[in-house]
């Protein structure tokens, strides 16, 4: 009987798939504690949007949070992190002393496994990094994205078993130093002949030393059949997680896979009761926080639009954030044709959100009126080469409103020669703001930007959702018992001529008209303000900045106001030249589509 690994996803790919990737290091400590005691010795515990979120919404460090780890496990425990190529743990590529850092680091703070992948599968974004893991002791894991592609797709090859096996041959050409391979499904939506064909084919191209895991979610209800699938094929390792982390948008549980194996020629070979008394401790841990109704269902639209686990819940809590949840089916149904327009580059991060952005866009903005930066910048060739070649109409569009060329240059080069980027730069900025310039520093700013170093600087929000304050905020939104009409008490204004005069008007005797008791005229009401140009909001978000003052002048295009929405910044600018009348916004408010901003 063979012996199946698994890997526990629980602590970071399952945190990001079904919380957003918002918990608090100390509430899942013993839980991580009771799974190592339960036999796990193989664990995610960091990367991906584990790493910004910290920062963004935990008032936390994250590599705080990997020593931490660390400590629960104990030395010899395999602690794994995700990194995305040359972006690492950015949602942008980075230069190669940043991706050379971040390999540094995580070796520093106790991981001993990185996996890499690429979500265009262009092997030359896996090199360098790659190098930068292995120079720094650590385990590297190579992936190749996957994810099937919507119904009535006019191109076949790519994400077919073919186009997987044609990448993994390409990583053998490239020279990258590997320990082991990973095929990454983020989606869930690979259908199982194709994990089978996959798996089975990688494992006669590899050496016999080299082990073969596989990654799937459970959101489109496909996944035990594919990790049955990749078991009948040769797999050596999946990913598996427990409850409540564990089914809908989130992997395979434990338990229900030990149990699928039951009566076949391969089994978990755990201690059921020992995991049933660890799923129990993780249950009462998480049990103040709020779950997100999406992230608990298996999803069949995600079949046609493509939406990774780790980036579906992320994406609904914003949208919670910023008041647009009733958009998100529309969102998903748009992705479709975003995807097939884009070239086809596997939907995980930092893809999948570049294209729940531009269909965010597309639905709030109007089918391609707004070509989004990351999508565009996808398109254009700045990540590096998508599957296929996008459509020449949307490259051209891209081009125009970017003002950038495509090009098909290597992202690190791009992004050396790139004065505000690297250590250099982040150094700059941490000394004009009297903070350390240690490595930890510059790495935290160099990958989360302007909300990295407000952190440094002290501004720390939090942006979990508890049972208890989502329970709170329904009670505060219920509408209030109607009020008892107020009695009539006869006063009334009456404009005669333009002007008002305030009228008591008292009861009327038996066949009598009502009796006017008294007339007094009214102040004239003030004159209105000379007319102005109101300018309103794209689209709904949170207002990141203030650009300009009231009674500044401006130009046609200048930037008024900063929104944030869906991790993307999006400048509001003044549609004519004039002078700013008011701001009507806040840093910090929530805005809808549409909704006034400033007026000029």
């Amino acid at each position: 009987m063979k012996k199946i690994r698994f890997m526990d996803v629980s602590f970071r790919d399952g945190f990001q798939s079904v919380l957003g990737a918002r918990v608090k290091t100390e509430d899942f400590l013993p839980a991580l504690k009771a799974a190592a005691e339960a036999g796990t010795n193989y664990f995610e515990i960091g990367g991906g949007a584990r790493f910004q979120s910290l920062y963004f919404y935990c008032q936390e460090d994250a590599f705080e949070m990997m020593d931490q780890c660390r400590k629960v496990v104990g030395p010899d425990a395999n602690l794994q992190t995700l990194a995305r190529g040359a972006n690492v743990v950015a949602l942008s590529s980075q230069p190669r002393d940043v991706i050379d850092l971040h390999a540094k680091l995580f070796k520093k703070h106790g991981v001993t496994t990185i996996r890499n992948f690429d979500a265009l599968n262009d092997v030359r974004n896996l090199q360098y990094s790659g190098q930068c893991i292995t120079k720094h002791g650590l385990k590297h894991q190579v992936v190749v994205s996957m994810m099937a592609l919507p119904p009535g797709m006019k191109e076949t090859y790519p994400h077919s078993s073919q186009f997987y096996l044609d990448k993994l041959q390409d990583i053998l050409k490239s020279g990258v130093p590997f320990d082991s391979v990973c095929f990454k499904d983020a989606s869930g939506t690979t259908p199982p002949s194709i994990v089978h064909e996959t798996i089975k084919g990688a494992k006669k191209l590899l050496p016999a030393d080299v082990e073969v895991q596989f990654h799937t979610h459970c959101t489109a209800g496909i996944a035990e059949s594919c990790y049955m699938a990749a078991i009948q094929g040769g797999v050596d390792i999946i990913d598996l997680s427990m409850q409540p982390m564990s089914g809908g948008t989130g992997a395979p549980d434990i338990l229900t896979m030990w149990h699928m194996l039951k009566g076949t020629d391969y089994t978990l070979d755990i201690d059921y009761e020992k995991y049933l008394k660890a799923e129990e401790v993780f249950q009462d841990c998480m049990s103040k926080y709020f779950m997100p109704p999406e992230a608990k269902e298996v999803n069949p639209l995600i079949c046609l639009s493509p939406m990774p686990g780790g980036a579906l819940t992320a994406n609904t809590q914003m949208m919670r954030d910023n008041n647009c949840l009733h958009l998100y089916p529309e969102v998903i149904k748009a992705m479709r044709e975003v995807v097939e327009r884009g070239g086809f580059g596997t939907s995980v991060t930092p893809v999948s959100q570049f294209y729940f952005q531009q269909a965010f866009s597309n639905v709030t903005q109007g089918p391609w009126k707004k070509i989004t930066e990351g999508y565009g910048k996808m398109v254009l060739g700045y990540f590096g080469k998508t599957p296929s070649a996008p459509d020449p109409e949307i490259v051209k569009l891209a081009s125009e409103q970017l003002d950038l060329q495509p090009t098909t240059e290597l992202p690190e080069d791009i992004n050396d020669r790139n004065p505000k980027l690297g250590v250099a730069a982040v150094t700059k900025q941490l000394e004009a703001a009297s903070l350390p310039t240690t490595e930890e520093n510059i790495f935290i700013v160099a990958s989360c930007g302007d909300k990295g170093l407000a952190y440094l600087k002290g501004d720390k929000p939090l942006g979990i959702r508890y049972v208890e304050d989502v329970e709170k905020a329904k009670a505060v939104a219920a509408p209030a018992p109607a009020a008892k009409p107020a009695a009539d008490t006869g006063a009334y204004t009456v404009v005669v001529n333009g002007q008002s005069y305030q009228v008591q008007v008292g009861p009327a005797t038996a066949g009598a008209a009502p009796a006017i008791q008294s007339v007094q005229p009214t102040a004239a009401p003030a004159a209105a303000p000379a007319a102005g140009v109101e300018v309103t909001a794209p689209m709904p978000g949170t207002v990141l900045r203030i650009v300009a003052e009231a009674g500044s002048t401006v130009e046609a295009g200048d930037t008024l106001i900063v929104l944030e929405a869906m991790k993307m910044e999006v400048e509001v600018k003044a549609p004519s030249a004039g002078t700013v009348q008011a701001i009507h916004v806040n840093a910090g408010d929530t805005v809808n589509s549409g909704q006034p901003v400033a007026t000029i």
